[in-house]
């Protein structure tokens, strides 16, 4: 069996901020009823936080739990444990209408820091990333220059990107244009 590796293998770039691969993350989409009480427990079991608010990223003791759209969400683990996390979820949602898939190898993701973190995701996406607008656990579905993408704010006021890993060494390229120096625009 091959090893599992990241889409870029820890890529990274600094300009005027700084642009890394984070490396293979646990990802699992879940699709159901989220106001249920099933979905809210279950989702509790396997990463020990509650179920976020609409754009919101929730963090517990064993991952966190972004809302994705009325009836998605994405469950961010550590890599090794993501299977152990679909079968906690898989069972605890067997009684209900429910998907639970593990996504992690078809996704890349970016962190994106510095002070002109927020300068660097302006000129790529249509989203207001002003400090009043956009903040640490929101998160906004997206199109990073035509790709689709998914972005949050962290509490060190990073972020991060997540996109499909067939468009990963784009989305790192944006990114790395956009962060060049002399590219800022004083957006934050």
């Amino acid at each position: 069996m091959s090893k599992a590796v990241s889409a870029l293998q820890g890529a990274s770039f600094e300009g005027f901020a700084k642009v890394e691969e984070t490396g293979l993350r646990g990802m699992i989409t879940l699709r159901g009823d989220l106001a249920s009480a099933e979905m809210a427990a279950a989702v509790k079991a396997a990463t020990g936080a509650d179920m976020p608010a609409l754009r919101k990223v929730v963090t517990g003791d064993k991952g966190a739990v972004a809302w994705m759209s009325p009836d998605e969400l994405l469950v961010v683990v550590d890599y090794a444990t993501v299977n152990n996390t679909v079968a906690v979820l898989t069972e605890a949602l067997s009684g209900v209408h429910a998907l639970v898939a593990n996504v992690s190898d078809a996704r890349a993701v970016y962190r994106v820091s510095g002070e002109h973190s927020p300068d660097v995701l302006a000129k790529l996406a249509p989203v207001d990333f002003g400090k009043d607008a956009f903040g640490a656990g929101d998160i906004r579905r997206s199109r990073f220059a035509q790709v689709p993408a998914a972005v949050w704010g962290n509490a060190d006021g990073s972020f991060e990107v997540i996109c499909f890993r067939s468009v990963a060494q784009y989305v790192f390229d944006l990114l790395k244009v956009s962060a060049e120096k002399g590219g800022e625009v004083g957006f934050h």
